[in-house]
């Protein structure tokens, strides 16, 4: 049974710290927890989509899809992340609005660009200013999926290509030799082996992109490193009824034991699935289970 935090100036100790752990906003802190987990549940299997992508057009024999491949590696991966962060969100929200504004004004007579502004019409705006609250948080959340996935699927297809590239070229000799087309040797025999190979790079990537949503704050997304700061930050009576001191430190404390717990289970599990691929295969990992067993 919850206590009666009605009147907090009445109450201390273990009841005082009980009704502060249970206000609006403590409860607005906990779902980011859910907010990073279901960006990582999205994003991971979201960037690997266009990590495969990148890595089949970069060893296309279509030169135009070729370059366009490696291009796309080159250069996602040359920009430095809070760089590409700020930048792709305006740009890819701007065209957005511009490709709207055109369809639903098409009589604006006003220049969209005025010096540092942009200025469309009304109804270009995305979402709209009068949409629920919800709708503007799935805009911003999405768009940080959406940036996640190509800078991390830069990365994802560099390690994927690489991967293609380590599996001994006698195997597909050998499929091509039994009659297989180029098509059947890439999917049976080329992709089911190349992962051996790209696990222990996607498992860095894998730990890289948890350590990155913090960067969610910068796309607008109110997730647990903006609401540690604002709640651990002192607070005066004036301004709550649960004034305090500056607790930073605590609620950064609690974001440490949460990475720290998260990025062990994820090392456990990939060992496990690391240990599974290796099985029978003819690596080192491979070599020493047979030796074991």
């Amino acid at each position: 049974m919850l206590p009666d935090c009605t009147d907090p100036g009445t109450l201390d100790g273990l009841i005082w710290l009980t009704c502060y752990l249970t206000t609006g906003k403590h409860v607005a802190f906990y779902g980011a927890f859910g907010t990073v987990l279901l960006l990582l549940a999205i994003t991971a299997p979201t960037a690997l989509a266009f990590g495969f992508g990148g890595a089949m057009a970069a060893r296309a024999q279509f030169a135009p899809l070729r370059w366009f491949g490696k291009g796309y590696i080159a250069i996602v991966r040359g920009v430095p992340d809070i760089a590409f962060f700020l930048f792709f969100v305006i740009a890819l929200d701007q065209a957005v609005e511009y490709m709207r504004h055109l369809w639903k004004c098409p009589d604006w007579d006003q220049p969209i660009r005025q010096g540092s502004d942009f200025l469309v019409c009304q109804a270009a705006k995305m979402p709209l200013g009068n949409s629920p609250q919800w709708v503007h948080e799935t805009y911003g959340f999405a768009l940080a999926v959406l940036t996640f996935a190509i800078v991390f699927g830069a990365f994802a297809a560099n390690v994927l290509f690489g991967a293609m590239r380590a599996v001994p070229h006698a195997q597909l000799e050998t499929a091509e030799s039994y009659g297989m087309s180029p098509r059947q040797t890439f999917w049976r025999i080329l992709v089911p082996q190349m992962w051996v190979y790209a696990l222990p790079g996607l498992s860095n990537l894998w730990m890289v992109l948890i350590k990155s949503t913090p960067l969610l704050f910068l796309l607008g997304v109110e997730d647990i490193v903006y609401w540690a700061r604002e709640l651990g930050a002192a607070k005066t009576p004036r301004f709550t009824d649960f004034p305090h001191g500056d607790w930073r430190v605590w609620y950064f404390l609690a974001l440490l034991v949460f990475y720290l717990a998260f990025t062990r289970v994820s090392e456990i599990v990939l060992g496990r699935l690391m240990t599974r691929l290796t099985r029978g295969q003819a690596t080192m990992g491979g070599e020493a289970q047979r030796k074991n067993a």
